[in-house]
């Protein structure tokens, strides 16, 4: 039984009942029932009796009903006894509503006993307002922009501080003049921009006259026209609405970020700045804070380096006659598809918003070449380049906002410095892919590679070790800031050595780190320029790969010591398999550990012990005697470590894995049904696609082998997605609305994502490591199967090998038909193994 409770926010109000008696279905339906519902309300409250022990904590039932309240949100308040028997069987379980005094009382009525509580009212947050200042851009100004920019002179100045000084003036006189900065005062509200554009204005403007001539004259004739000019206005609000959300979807298809931050601001009240904010003295104090952070942490760098013994030198094994000496000159056309490759972020510091400056590129692409050709010719990067504009962000909307410790630096650069910084990265990555100079483990900000790829290849040894009958010890180093204490001088020293720049390349990466400085930016309010003597500059396209190349010498410590590894940026993760007796290999290990905290010191870099997690994999017994002796060397093991995003427990069952995929895409699907009505099913879908299918496929390859239960978990999210999008009933099948949709189900993405990786891996367009565990099948005379491009299956002993992904892959792929294996166009193998998915699933 439900009803709602309306007010100035609905509450689903849901009366339940389950028979005493055990049924393997209910938890089932259940899960169904709250995958609908909670994707439909904000407000709900599920009361009832539903015969489950939930005060025995060893019930199974009653750890599988926790287990989806916690999935869904779900709070159950119900904490004493409500049978004559003291079991605790009526509950009353609640979301997004406040429930209190809660009394359980004995009316002598039943065998269960009655229970009150008290609902909160929910109400609604009253507007508040805000000034604006920006400019407001419309069709016409590209135009009228790139007509009054070619009436400019052309830069005529030699130094490039100059020649971006003289370009920035040209810019802004014209900007000025075509989009001057306004300041208005709007309600802090949710926007509804599709309502301002100039049709709908015309359109509100008849149906009001209308209306004024109706009541007026109050005639029939005239009436009949005011409703015909209110269909129009209706239709055409429907129209541009749905116009406006496509525009923005089409925009930022692959960009989550910015379709999360419209469906927030859709179905969330925008945060407000705290007024103490808004100030220079606070930005100041938000300066001071975060620089003085981060010479406290190199200070104790310091004072650590006094305490460990000095490592050998090590020596870089690139062939010392590859030098990159100068940048290549660029063109007006690699400018103009470098900068529609970047996002288009803005910040205070641009002197037009980036969206438009993507749309004029062409008018002042001329500007732009001979600006960065002087930059490379010179070896200097312009000074008003090399300041960054920093917001402090609040960790989470729950902490204390007067805090300083709970904000974070979010760091923004000109989106000039990034066209300049893009070009190097590209001819930067050629050099490095070319000679072969990246560390072979290294997979952050890598084409071809990514966190999948480094945890399959991670996950992939630990499976065959524990089928071997070894155990895996997986230590998970975690940094304190380490993008923010690199060394300038031992960074441009890793350059010159390790990578190979020499001449005008060296002296352009010197001037790029040296200068540098960032301020404060709250709302209009700024604090003073305070300089950044050491990092990588944070938000820079840069930034990243000078890290990696930072870091080189670690991977040359992890290979002398013979323990595996794996890293993501600063994500360093080793790894080793031993027999539960073998105590040496674990001193091996802990040495090791000692050398790379040694090294991190010498190079400013601090290791955070109480954030380093250590994770025991293989038979329950066998890992129990290996973590005894972990622990006795201070290394605590864990049952269960979060790696890369991804929640990995000791037996490889992924189940936390999965419920926080389950219970994050419920959230999703919730704020989706809450604006579906706004746009086109179409861009619903897009939707769908950008929230919750990418995260069924985040690292969906590392569930190969697990069991279904744990897989139809997932299928709920999707079909729950299906039912949103669809409108579909809860009481319809939901197979022929997913055929409808051309989605395949869950456990075949997984095998797609598995044969994709498969075939990019052995054509040479996925990472090394991946390629080095699939070994193609070459018999030692001729046969048949010498042209099915087979792959030599591992022999495995256990359920652990046969989930091992070079296992699993080896198996699917040979199964694959000759003519698909053999597709030379990714695009066109990733179609047809679709279709050949699709048809196995649904006909």
């Amino acid at each position: 039984m439900s009803f709602l409770l309306k007010g100035d926010s609905r509450v689903l109000f849901l009366v339940v009942y389950r028979p005493p008696k055990y049924s393997g279905e209910f938890m089932d339906e259940f899960a169904e029932l709250l995958s609908v519902v909670c994707t439909e309300y904000n407000f709900l409250i599920i009361t009832g009796d539903l015969n489950i022990h939930v005060d025995n904590n060893m019930d199974n039932t009653a750890k599988e009903l926790y287990a989806l309240m916690d999935t869904f949100g779900l709070t159950q308040h119900v904490t004493g006894p409500t049978h004559t028997q003291g079991h605790t069987l009526d509950l009353v379980i609640s979301k997004g509503v406040d429930i209190s005094a809660v009394d359980v009382r004995d009316l002598a009525l039943s065998d269960h006993f009655c229970v009150f509580f008290d609902l909160e009212t929910v109400t609604s947050v009253p507007p508040s307002y805000v000034c604006l200042k920006k400019r407001y851009i419309n069709e016409n100004t590209s135009a009228q922009f790139m007509e009054a920019i070619a009436m400019t002179p052309t830069l005529s100045a030699e130094t490039v501080d100059d020649l971006l000084d003289e370009y920035n003036r040209n810019v802004c006189n014209v900007i000025d003049v075509v989009a001057p900065i306004k300041t208005k005062r709007k309600p802090n509200t949710q926007k509804t921009p599709w309502r301002r554009t100039e049709i709908m204005q015309n359109l509100k403007s008849d149906c009001r006259r209308a209306e004024r001539k109706w009541r007026s004259t109050k005639l029939q004739i005239h009436l009949e026209l005011y409703k015909i000019s209110l269909r129009k206005f209706n239709d055409g609000l429907f129209k541009a609405r749905q116009q406006y959300f496509s525009e923005i979807i089409a925009k930022n298809v692959n960009n989550s970020r910015t379709l999360f931050s419209v469906i927030e601001k859709l179905t969330t009240p925008p945060d407000q700045i705290a007024p103490e904010l808004l100030s220079a003295g606070k930005c100041n104090e938000f300066a001071v804070y975060f620089n003085e952070k981060i010479q406290s942490i190199r200070s104790n760098i310091r004072t650590n380096q006094q305490n460990h013994k000095k490592l050998e030198q090590l020596q870089p094994l690139r062939d010392e006659s590859t030098t990159m000496l100068e940048f290549i000159t660029v063109n007006p056309k690699t400018i103009e598809e470098t900068v529609q490759q970047l996002n288009p972020s803005t910040c205070c510091l641009d002197t037009i918003p980036s969206n438009f400056f993507k749309t004029v590129v062409k008018s002042i692409v001329t500007d732009l070449c001979q600006i960065i050709n002087c930059s490379f010719q010179s070896g200097t990067v312009p000074k008003s380049l090399k300041v960054a504009a920093v917001k402090p962000l609040l960790k989470k909307r729950t902490l204390d906002a007067s805090i300083l410790a709970n904000y974070r630096p979010i760091s923004n650069l000109p989106f000039m410095a990034k066209i300049i910084e893009k070009v190097v990265f590209n001819q930067l990555s050629q050099f490095l892919t070319f000679n072969k100079i990246f560390d072979k483990f290294q997979s952050g900000f890598r084409s071809h590679h990514s966190t999948e790829t480094a945890l399959i290849k991670v996950i992939n040894d630990i499976r065959l070790n524990t089928d071997s009958g070894k155990v895996s010890v997986l230590i998970l180093l975690d940094l304190s800031a380490a993008f923010d204490t690199v060394d300038h001088t031992i960074l441009l020293h890793r350059l010159q050595t390790w990578v190979g720049l020499n001449g005008k390349v060296m002296q352009w990466f010197k001037s790029y780190l040296e200068e540098r400085s960032y301020f404060v930016s709250i709302g209009n309010f700024e604090s003073d320029r305070l300089p950044m003597s050491c990092g990588v500059p944070q938000g820079s396209v840069l930034g990243p790969l000078l890290f990696n190349l930072y870091m080189l010498p670690l991977g040359q410590i992890l290979q002398n010591c013979k323990v595996d590894y794996q890293s993501y940026a600063d994500d360093t993760q080793l790894y080793l398999s031993l027999n539960p007796d073998d105590h040496g290999l674990i001193e091996v290990l802990c040495d090791c550990l000692e050398k790379v905290n040694c090294w991190m010191s010498e190079n400013f870099l601090q290791l955070n012990h109480d954030k380093t997690e250590v994770i025991v994999f293989g038979n329950k017994e066998k890992r129990t005697a290996v973590s005894n002796y972990l622990e006795s060397r201070s290394l605590k093991a864990k049952d269960q470590v979060k790696n890369l995003g991804v929640l990995i427990d000791s037996d490889l069952t992924f189940s936390s894995q999965i419920k926080s995929i389950t219970k994050t895409a419920f959230y999703h699907l919730k704020n989706i049904s809450r604006v579906k009505g706004l746009m086109a099913q179409k861009d619903q879908e897009k939707l769908v696609h950008a929230f919750i299918s990418s995260r069924l496929d985040y690292c969906n390859g590392l569930l190969t082998g697990i069991p279904q239960k744990s897989i139809k978990q997932l299928q709920l999210v999707q079909n729950a997605a299906a039912r949103v999008l669809t409108r579909t009933k809860r009481s319809e099948h939901i197979t022929p609305v997913l055929k409808s949709l051309h989605w395949l189900p869950v456990s075949l993405r997984i095998d797609f994502k598995v044969l994709l990786l498969v075939y990019k891996s052995v054509n040479g367009f996925g990472p090394e490591y991946i390629s080095d565990m699939l070994v193609r099948y070459e018999p030692s005379r001729s046969l048949r199967s010498m042209d099915t491009d087979q792959i030599v299956e591992p022999r495995v002993h256990s359920k652990h090998g046969d989930a091992a992904f070079s296992c699993y892959a080896a198996k699917k792929w040979n199964k694959l038909p000759v003519e698909l294996k053999s597709t030379s166009n990714v695009n066109i193998f990733k179609s047809k193994l679709k279709a050949l998915f699709f048809s196995t699933a649904y006909d």
